[in-house]
């Protein structure tokens, strides 16, 4: 029988499937069910500043509602203050009670000064590592791309000397050098690289012209971008990489090992098939590795990565484009 067990920043898991940030643990019954389901780990939904901040002022402005009409029955109650992040730090704390496999906190903040702070408190709920969601849609045209990646590789430096937990930064594919990015993120002592953020995208409505915000599960064809560049990088870099998007069976999960990745996230999928299709994807890895004669993951890591990969290299930089271009001169000679 095959051994699914892996490292993931330094993490002992049972194996690479790990449930990515959602919605789907918000509840701590379906983090216990993950767990009985076979989840390597799982990633806790983000800490976000931002929802902190609007609800703080939901709170000022109902506070501050016929404050002129009835001053005088301010001085009958004590202040109200919004508790900040200590609701979904007491959440976090009862889902490491509730459960035994690794849990990994994730956070997404605005200021460097928040993002330490909110680090710090997650790390003090017992979870055994940090996902720092950096999720942030650069629409300045005054603001240059290094001074974008400036911001970005002090806020993960701020954290990193703060906290000793295990860091992962999990970054967008939108930057001109993915590569080098990473390897700059590698030198601020980070642990591991998720790949990638997904931004939820605005629609337009033509008959009601009106912006839409919807919220739309990852699809299969969208692996190939983080399948890619895990590739790419495999063996050129020391931190621990974590797929992300688009992964639905068993066989993507092997394909992102293939390709190099050290853990497999997955949400979409479950969202679709339920929580229980965790069982699914971690057997049908270990059925692949039973019908290729493979023992343990590390037997196959990598093994179509550029670094390692057999045939033309060129396959995982330009053979797209290149067979567009092939394609295009068949379809002219037709």
């Amino acid at each position: 029988m095959a051994d699914l067990s892996t490292k993931y920043m330094g993490l002992e898991l049972k194996n690479p499937v790990v449930v990515a940030a959602s919605a789907l643990s918000s509840k701590v019954d379906n983090i216990v069910a993950a767990e009985e389901a076979g989840a390597g780990a799982l990633v806790i939904r983000s800490l976000f500043e931002e929802q902190i901040r609007h609800e703080i002022g939901q709170l000022d402005e109902a506070l501050s509602q016929g404050a002129e009409s009835y001053a005088e029955a301010l001085s009958y109650f004590p202040a109200i203050s919004h508790g900040e992040a200590k609701e979904h730090l007491f959440w976090v704390e009862r889902s490491r009670a509730a459960t035994q496999m690794p849990l990994i906190g994730s956070l997404n903040a605005v200021s460097q000064g928040s993002w330490v702070k909110y680090a710090k408190q997650l790390a003090d709920t017992g979870v055994n590592a940090l996902e720092l969601n950096y999720y942030s849609v650069e629409a300045d045209m005054n603001r240059a791309g290094a001074d974008v990646e400036k911001a970005m590789l002090d806020i993960v430096a701020s954290v990193r000397q703060e906290v000793s937990l295990p860091i992962a930064v999990k970054i967008s594919p939108f930057y001109t050098s993915v590569g080098n990015l990473i390897q700059q993120l590698e030198g601020v002592g980070v642990n591991g690289v998720v790949m990638f953020n997904r931004f939820l995208q605005p629609e337009i409505d033509p008959d009601r012209e009106e912006v839409l915000h919807e919220m739309t599960y990852s699809t299969a064809a969208e692996m190939r971008v983080p399948l890619r560049w895990i590739a790419l990088l495999y063996g050129r870099t020391g931190l621990d990489m974590a797929a992300n998007t688009g992964v639905m069976e068993a066989r993507d999960v092997v394909k992102c090992l293939l390709a190099g990745a050290s853990v497999v996230q997955v949400a979409s999928t479950l969202f679709r098939n339920g929580i229980g299709h965790l069982t699914s994807l971690v057997s049908g890895v270990s059925e692949w590795m039973d019908g290729h004669n493979y023992t343990k993951v590390a037997d196959f890591q990598g093994t179509l990565s550029q670094a390692k990969f057999e045939g033309n290299p060129v396959m995982y930089e330009r053979a797209q484009y290149l067979d567009f271009l092939m394609s295009r001169q068949r379809w002219v000679k037709s």
